[in-house]
C-alpha cells in the first residue's frame, strides 16, 4: 500500500512538494514512479527512482522542474516541482514495483502497487 501527500493548489510559476510511503512493510529495494492524469486525458509519466541505485528518470516535459528523490531511510519518495504551469495539473499517482528495478521502458510498464493520488491544481 502506497500513501501519497503534498498535492494542493497554486499559481503558475509556483512549488509543490509531493510524497509516497509505503504503507507498513517497505521493501529493500524497489522502483517508484509518479504518474499524472488530467481530467479527459491518458496517464502521463513524469518521473522514477530506483531505491537500489538512486537511479532517477524523468519525462521531458517537466525534466528541470521537477527532482524526484529519496530519504535516506529509502522509505519516501518525494517529487519537488517547480515552475509549475496550468498543464501541470492533475491527479498524481505513485506507484512502485517492489524488488525490481526501474527498467528503460519504466512510463510504459504496470506496477504492482499504487497509491490514491493527490491532487494539484496550478491556475
Amino acid at each position: 500500500q502506497l500513501v501519497e501527500s503534498g498535492g494542493g493548489s497554486v499559481q503558475t510559476g509556483g512549488s509543490l512538494r509531493l510524497s509516497c510511503t509505503f504503507s507498513g512493510y517497505t521493501p529493500y529495494t524497489y522502483c517508484m514512479a509518479w504518474f499524472r492524469q488530467a481530467a479527459g486525458k491518458e496517464r502521463e509519466a513524469v518521473a522514477a527512482l530506483y531505491t537500489g541505485t538512486g537511479s532517477t528518470y524523468y519525462t521531458s516535459s517537466v525534466e528541470g522542474r521537477v527532482t524526484i528523490s529519496q530519504d535516506n531511510a529509502k522509505t519516501t519518495v518525494t517529487l519537488q516541482m517547480n515552475s509549475l504551469k496550468p498543464e501541470d495539473t492533475g491527479m498524481y499517482y505513485c506507484q512502485a514495483n517492489p524488488g525490481l528495478p526501474c527498467f528503460s521502458n519504466w512510463q510504459l510498464r504496470e506496477y504492482k502497487l499504487r497509491g490514491q493520488g493527490t491532487q494539484v491544481t496550478v491556475s
